[in-house]
């Protein structure tokens, strides 16, 4: 194969598609069903973001997900301690999960099918990290631009 012709199948490949791998928020340790509100607020501080898995009880239990929203309608808005509120009282669960490697379009729709802004990233059944719509949505349309520039050159 020519210089040429293997470069232009690198670029098809590298613009191919980006997957969910690409664009993910790598998960902070997952927390605890039983540690309190004011743990994963602490550790959604220290790690600088909006959301946290909580970790599996058992062999065939899902996921959850607590988010800053779950913390301010389930346990500041009815009063509630956060000292006195463990994470499994105020977390979504079963949510919904993304492979690692699937393209970010079909993530994008299957998110969107649900009317939910964040999906829990597994890789081999495993927790890494999670996905928000508007990252994704944002790097499909960098992507697209970016591919457009190049096909139009």
């Amino acid at each position: 194969m020519s210089d040429n012709a293997s470069g232009a199948a690198k670029d098809s490949q590298t613009w191919k598609y980006n997957t969910v791998r690409d664009v993910m928020t790598p998960m902070p340790v997952p927390i605890d069903g039983m540690a309190t509100v004011r743990d994963a607020l602490n550790r959604m501080r220290e790690n600088q973001v909006r959301a946290l898995v909580v970790q599996r009880r058992r062999p065939g239990d899902e996921y959850g997900i607590v988010v800053v929203s779950d913390i301010a309608n389930k346990g500041i808005a009815r009063n509630r301690s956060p000292d006195r509120v463990n994470v499994y009282e105020v977390m979504s669960k079963p949510v919904l999960t993304v492979n690692a490697d699937m393209e970010i379009k079909y993530a994008i729709r299957l998110l969107g099918r649900f009317g939910l802004s964040r999906g829990v990233v597994i890789d081999q059944n495993d927790a890494v990290g999670f996905v928000t719509l508007m990252d994704m949505v944002f790097r499909f349309y960098d992507h697209e631009d970016a591919r457009l520039r190049k096909v139009s050159k």
